[in-house]
């Protein structure tokens, strides 16, 4: 059964488990380039099931979801509560061909947009934080709430990462 978004806010944000979330972002790439280091390009293309992602797609993965949210974030900053389109995540993996994407490649356009976007937030007045947009499918979504997702998104997939 697929979840409901509120199932999947909660999911999502439930990987924090108290953490910063931007301490989080700021860790992430380092975290991934360890968790990657002296994989084999098989071992990065193999998939661990049929359904799942292999290491190659979901550095591609993030290295598209990076866009994605650092997108949003700055439409939330426009002001005036816009409206954020929700994506399917497999029609992109599968009309980007996720599989066949350079790991490295991806791996340095995830670190590179991640370090532009902890500038932006790190600069960010407070009040900022609480200007929001209106999720296709989630509904009011905050900066803080934004931030609070892409982190607990990031610790999802280093999980996933690791564990495969």
């Amino acid at each position: 059964m697929k979840e409901t978004p509120q199932e999947y806010i909660q999911r999502v944000r439930g990987y924090l488990e108290g953490r910063d979330p931007l301490a989080v972002l700021q860790a992430t790439p380092g975290e991934l380039e360890r968790a990657v280091r002296g994989l084999s390009p098989e071992r990065m293309a193999r998939r661990p099931a049929p359904e799942a992602w292999s290491v190659t797609e979901v550095l591609a993965h993030l290295a598209d979801s990076e866009l994605v949210y650092g997108f949003r974030i700055r439409l939330i900053l426009e002001g005036g509560g816009p409206p954020i389109q929700g994506i399917d995540q497999d029609a992109w993996a599968r009309s980007g061909n996720y599989a066949a994407q350079d790991p490295a490649l991806s791996l340095e356009a995830f670190r590179v947009n991640r370090e532009r976007l902890v500038r932006l937030l790190e600069r960010l007045p407070r009040e900022c934080w609480e200007w929001h947009g209106m999720h296709s499918e989630r509904g009011r979504e905050t900066v803080a709430r934004v931030v609070e997702m892409l982190a607990g998104h990031d610790l999802a997939h280093l999980r996933q990462i690791g564990r495969e």
